[in-house]
């Protein structure tokens, strides 16, 4: 298909932008709000030992400029990788390391659409995405999503009502708040619709390594042979957040586009870490690895859903993730969610209320985020246990 690449980005010279990325985070509170992995799923003794190799033998490449596509090691094992284990790197493709996974759904909205170009998404859906689709000048048209993925008719007739939308933008599996994953019928429905209407599909999969239960489903980069899926993962959730290593997978042409992009506005992702990244897929069994992280939230979602389905009310509805780090919790009508998460957050508990992950900043919500990663295991019964008081405090004070 011929790509509508965004104005600004044909004229685009390269040159150097610089971004500082910073957390920070409240010991005091029981972080149910909180996106980070668990820290125990941390290689760090192993990164520790990597690491005093690398720059003993290696320090200068280590420490030096490297090329914005990506440290040429690392992008080998993960065309590998992701062709063995999603069936993602296809001819006709180039495989980029960015700067984390946002930075390859920044990257892809600053390619792809013009100012005022219609984003297709989920609603609810991941709140950096929105926000970086945004920031670009892009409108966001939500589409609602059920159990077992996005409205597929509902999307159509968005498709068919926004002519000048460019890109849809889809998380299919352990999905960021929903926590569910989309079925393969919709998948291919979702494809289908996209070849149709010439759609490009973003397909952001930062979670899909971390299934704890249930069978795998394909990508729907998987299943693409006409050139309209850009697929972006992430090294944050299965070696660490902080080092800030993604990859994306796109057609050429709009992968070209993507490396300009990059240049204005980092040079390239971490030498280092890149480098710390190659060397742990090398020394270590990578699946060995995640098949121990699958195991914490394996249990830490069972200890979360165990205590909801033991102490919350039965009016508050709640997913069952497959894997992933989220739940998604939908209160009755009659409890306000700003009044619910402010209560919570005086008691110490911190969720996202549900508007946040909405295409439209005016909707109201009645739900909010939980996730089960970080916290302990004492906190996560604790938390809940409090949430549940709130919610029956709320209900009866009706």
């Amino acid at each position: 298909m011929e790509y509508n690449i965004s104005d600004k980005l044909k004229v685009m010279k390269p040159s150097a932008i610089r971004e500082i990325f910073k957390s920070l985070t409240d010991p005091r509170i029981i972080a149910f709000a909180a996106g980070n992995p668990a820290a125990e799923s941390f290689p760090a003794k192993e990164f520790a030992l990597l690491a005093q190799e690398i720059l003993e033998k290696d320090a200068t490449k280590a420490l030096q400029y490297g090329i914005t596509e990506g440290y040429p090691q690392l992008r080998k094992q993960l065309e590998d990788r992701l062709a063995e284990r999603f069936g993602c790197q296809k001819e006709g493709n180039t495989l980029l390391v960015v700067s984390g996974g946002q930075q390859g759904i920044e990257l892809a909205c600053k390619v792809m659409c013009n100012e005022g170009d219609v984003v297709l998404c989920e609603d609810p859906s991941f709140i950096g995405a929105l926000n970086a689709f945004r920031s670009n000048g892009a409108r966001l048209v939500g589409v609602p999503l059920a159990e077992d993925g996005i409205d597929t008719d509902a999307l159509e007739k968005a498709v068919i009502e926004n002519p000048n939308a460019k890109l849809l933008y889809l998380i299919p599996t352990f999905h960021n708040p929903a926590g569910i994953t989309t079925s393969l019928g919709k998948r291919k429905k979702i494809y289908e619709i996209a070849k149709k209407h010439s759609l490009v599909i973003l397909e952001d999969n930062p979670y899909g390594e971390l299934r704890f239960a249930g069978e795998e489903v394909p990508t729907i980069k998987s299943m693409d042979t006409d050139g309209i899926v850009i697929y972006c993962g992430s090294f944050s959730k299965v070696l660490s957040a902080g080092m800030r290593v993604g990859f994306v997978s796109a057609p050429d042409a709009i992968a070209q586009k993507m490396v300009v992009a990059k240049q204005v506005e980092d040079v390239h992702t971490n030498q280092f870490f890149q480098m710390l990244c190659a060397a742990f897929m090398e020394r270590y069994d990578m699946d060995a690895h995640i098949a121990k992280i699958r195991e914490i939230y394996k249990r830490k979602s069972g200890i979360m859903l165990k205590a909801l389905d033991e102490y919350m009310p039965k009016c508050v509805t709640y997913t069952r993730p497959e894997g992933g780090l989220f739940l998604w919790c939908t209160l009755p009508e009659e409890i306000e969610l700003s009044a619910f998460v402010k209560r919570a957050l005086e008691r110490f508990v911190a969720v996202v209320p549900g508007t946040a992950f909405s295409p439209d900043e005016a909707a109201v919500s009645h739900s909010f985020r939980l996730t089960y990663a970080t916290p302990t295991d004492e906190q996560i019964v604790e938390g809940v246990k409090i949430l549940s008081e709130i919610v029956s405090e709320m209900t009866q004070a009706k």
